[in-house]
This record gives C-alpha cells, sequence and structure tokens, in this order.
C-alpha cells in the first residue's frame, strides 16, 4: 500500500477541516479470494471468469465492500487513526473494480464536533482519476483528555 502519511494517531484536539489522508492499493486476485473466504459472499462474478464474462460487467469484479475496506483503512490507520471508533457509513458505488485495479482511496473531513469528539468524513474511492465509491463516514475519534 501506498499512504501518504505514517499510520497512527490524529487526536481530536489536532483535527482540522479540509484534511485530508488516503491510500492507493492494487486489488489482486488474491485480495478476491480472501475476501470471498473471510466474508463467505463466494458470488462467481467475483470468482469466475466464465461466469462473469456473460454479466453485464463483461469480466470478474471485486466486492464491493473490499474496496469500501479501503476507507476503513484509512480511516483506522491514518484519519483520525488508531483509537477511533466507527460508527456509520453511507456509500455509493458508482463502477465496479477489477483485479489489477489500482484504488486510490480519499477521506476528507467536512465537520468536526469537539465536545462530542465526533468527526464526519467525506469519502471516496477511485481508479485512473474515476470515482467508483462515495459516501460519507461519522466517527468518534481519539483524544489526549480521555484516552
Amino acid at each position: 500500500m501506498l499512504d501518504n502519511l505514517p499510520r497512527g494517531t490524529i487526536c481530536i484536539e489536532d483535527i482540522e477541516m479540509g484534511m485530508t489522508r488516503h491510500l492507493r492499493k492494487v486489488v489482486t486476485d488474491e485480495d478476491i479470494e480472501m475476501f470471498a473466504q473471510v466474508s463467505t459472499d463466494r458470488n462467481p462474478v467475483h470468482l469466475d471468469d466464465d461466469y462473469a464474462r456473460d454479466t453485464i460487467f463483461e469480466g470478474r469484479i471485486a466486492h464491493g465492500m473490499l474496496t469500501a475496506g479501503l476507507i476503513s483503512a484509512v480511516i483506522g490507520e491514518q484519519l483520525p487513526g488508531h483509537g477511533t471508533v466507527y460508527m456509520g457509513q453511507s456509500l455509493k458505488f458508482l463502477a465496479p473494480v477489477r483485479p489489477g485495479d489500482m484504488v486510490y482511496a480519499e477521506v476528507k473531513v467536512i465537520d468536526i464536533d469537539i465536545a462530542k469528539r465526533r468527526v464526519r468524513l467525506d469519502c471516496h474511492c477511485s481508479v485512473d482519476g474515476k470515482k467508483v465509491l462515495v459516501g460519507e463516514a461519522s466517527v468518534l475519534a481519539p483524544s489526549r483528555k480521555f484516552d
């Protein structure tokens, strides 16, 4: 994975409006197979070339939630990072991610409630500059005062 800052924690006291973090990851056949194993989602559109060729996607695609998991990785590792509690996530899938695609996942701070330690994040994933997933996350950020 290629990300723009070290992993760790940004406490609520240090989070600023407009702050962003991201990562890049190539989605591999092995990633898709492991996700199918862990999630028990063995839909053949993800695993079977012959089956997937005859679908609207005209080939295998990664699980949507595998792509969404990259947003979770940015939130849990970078912004706010370690100690963050996920409270909610909206997602809209715009286009498929295929094996071999380099996915760019980014989150951006759009609202902060310091007193409640709540942060809202605009989230998106893209492949070759085209958005494949958009959404918004709500998280409870760690604080130097409490954690």
